[in-house]
């Protein structure tokens, strides 16, 4: 296996005008799809440290993401390692930091560890915004912007397209 440098940590930041137990089980619920998270499931063994868990298409039969539960600390920190199934790069750690701030709640997400100059980091960097601005749009207005909805539609409908790699029989829980 390739050896990879780790990249500089990326930071994206942004104030919800939301009540703060909103924007937290937006972040970790599990009984639906996650509209801030590209509309991925979150399936875990549970949300303590040391546990598995997953992002999942909302037909289950693919696994877009594996990792553990790193820390846990409702409704203020939530970190879990992270690798893309579809890649063979290593795993990098994504943070969530949710905090009270006049106006509602400053959220960070920080993803450290990032292999640099892989899928895996490029594709980080491109959807720490898009995460944060979906996270707003959902927790302010009760669903994400006319343009993201249409892409998980087109999501839905391509799902097949996925590789066979991702197929949830090949990552038990």
């Amino acid at each position: 296996m390739a050896e990879h440098m780790t990249s500089a940590d990326a930071i994206f930041r942004i104030v919800i005008e939301a009540d703060l137990q909103r924007v937290w089980r937006e972040l970790t619920k599990t009984d639906e799809a996650q509209g801030a998270v590209f509309n991925a499931w979150l399936h875990t063994t549970g949300l303590v440290p040391g546990a598995a868990m997953q992002m999942r298409t909302g037909s289950g039969k693919h696994v877009m993401v594996v990792g553990e539960v790193l820390e846990f600390d409702p409704p203020r920190r939530f970190v879990h390692s992270h690798r893309f199934t579809q890649y063979d790069d290593p795993v990098c750690q994504v943070a969530y930091d949710l905090k009270p701030v006049a106006g509602g709640v400053q959220v960070t997400l920080r993803v450290s560890g990032m292999p640099a100059g892989t899928r895996t980091a490029k594709s980080m960097q491109q959807g720490g915004d898009t995460i944060l601005r979906n996270l707003k749009a959902i927790a302010e207005r009760g669903r994400p912007p006319l343009a993201t909805r249409l892409m998980y539609i087109a999501f839905d409908w391509l799902e097949f397209v996925l590789p066979g790699r991702t197929r949830s029989e090949h990552w038990p829980l």
